[in-house]
């Protein structure tokens, strides 16, 4: 080999090689859940983005239960790692009235439909505020030890019904969804919770039966946690994201069963912090992520419903398990005949005060 072809040879290979250094150069952030939910985001976004996208490497961080709390820290001191967050729609509201995330031009950052339909309306009103990407419907429900009960619990009052379905429960440390049950469970009409919730006596008769299982409540801060508790006899009823408890029921096979009596719909989605390191990057990201394909394509491993319109009748079967997921959603006719509807303004208006309400009530 003469010394010219040496020369290009090595040039070539100089340039593959700082070619390969810069294809792993943009390190993406992404705040989820972990568990099941972020392991759906990473077969259904992650990986397929990467694939296209040979230059970006998705970072997941599993700290989105307080996500809200910490990307304030971050945007107070100046230090915004975060690239895109996984929100409650509560949440996003709140932090969009900050100024803290990022306004979204929903038909021009978006993809539309296959059928051309543009986002804003293939989505609907699940674009509950200028800076929220709704990705997912799901519910909070309840799931209980199939082998604990000669009757099956079948309404939430059972829940509070501590004589008739002994044990202990596990609940979320948190005001939020529980002040509605207890409100379901105490007779309170489906459809009227935040109405009675919106007088002092209504929230005085929703800590009053929540009183009535004080003591026989196990309090969790991650959806991972009441599976775990179930499975291993700790409690005999709990509360969780309805996916989780599919994970629990149809991959793990646990002696577990679904209680959906006033399970409570709410959303979740993506939003941009103001400051993102990758702003641009997350952009097209978000493009990819939520077009009717992948978020179809989710429903494939959890039992979450899309939250597109377009998505919707895309729904099949779980990738591993080849069983119809649209039985599990709960959007599912036999699942949501009776459902809490979760007010996100009215409590994107009221968690600050009712949080610090619940926070000293735990400390009595």
């Amino acid at each position: 080999m003469n010394k010219v072809m040496k020369q290009m040879l090595i040039a070539i290979m100089l340039v593959a090689f700082t070619g390969g250094i810069a294809l792993a150069e943009t390190e993406m952030v992404i705040v989820s859940w972990g568990g099941a939910y972020t392991m759906s985001q990473q077969k259904a976004y992650h990986e397929p983005y990467m694939k296209l996208h040979p230059d970006i490497k998705i970072i997941n961080d599993d700290s989105a239960g307080t996500g809200a709390a910490k990307l304030r820290a971050q945007v107070e001191a100046g230090n915004v790692t975060w690239d895109i967050l996984d929100s409650l729609a509560a949440d996003a509201i709140a932090l969009c009235d900050e100024g803290l995330i990022e306004e979204i031009n929903h038909d021009v950052d978006l993809a539309a439909a296959p059928d051309g339909t543009p986002a804003s309306k293939d989505f609907g009103d699940l674009i509950v505020c200028p800076c929220y990407v709704p990705t997912i419907v799901y519910s909070t429900t309840f799931g209980y030890r199939t082998d604990k009960f000669a009757t099956p619990p079948t309404t939430i009052a059972d829940v509070f019904n501590l004589k008739k379905f002994p044990g202990k429960r596990a609940l979320q440390k948190s005001a939020i969804d529980n002040l509605e049950w207890a409100l379901v469970a105490d007779g309170v009409d489906v459809t009227k919770v935040y109405d009675v919730l919106s007088t002092p006596e209504g929230v005085d008769r929703a800590f009053k039966k929540l009183d009535t299982i004080k003591d026989s409540v196990v309090w969790w801060s991650k959806g991972a946690q009441t599976p775990q508790l179930l499975a291993d006899g700790e409690v005999v009823i709990g509360s969780t994201y309805n996916g989780r408890l599919f994970q629990a029921i149809a991959v793990e096979k646990q002696p577990i069963a679904m209680l959906w009596d006033a399970q409570i719909f709410d959303l979740d989605g993506f939003v941009i912090p103001k400051g993102a390191p990758n702003k641009d990057e997350a952009l097209k990201y978000l493009k990819f992520a939520t077009d009717t394909q992948r978020l179809a394509d989710q429903a494939k491993y959890i039992s979450y419903g899309p939250a597109r319109k377009s998505s919707a009748p895309m729904v099949g079967k779980h990738a591993e398990l080849g069983i119809d997921m649209k039985p599990h959603m709960p959007t599912a006719p036999a699942n949501s005949k009776r459902i809490v509807v979760k007010d996100h303004m009215w409590w994107a208006d009221n968690q600050v005060e009712l949080t610090e309400r619940f926070n000293a009530w735990l400390a009595r």
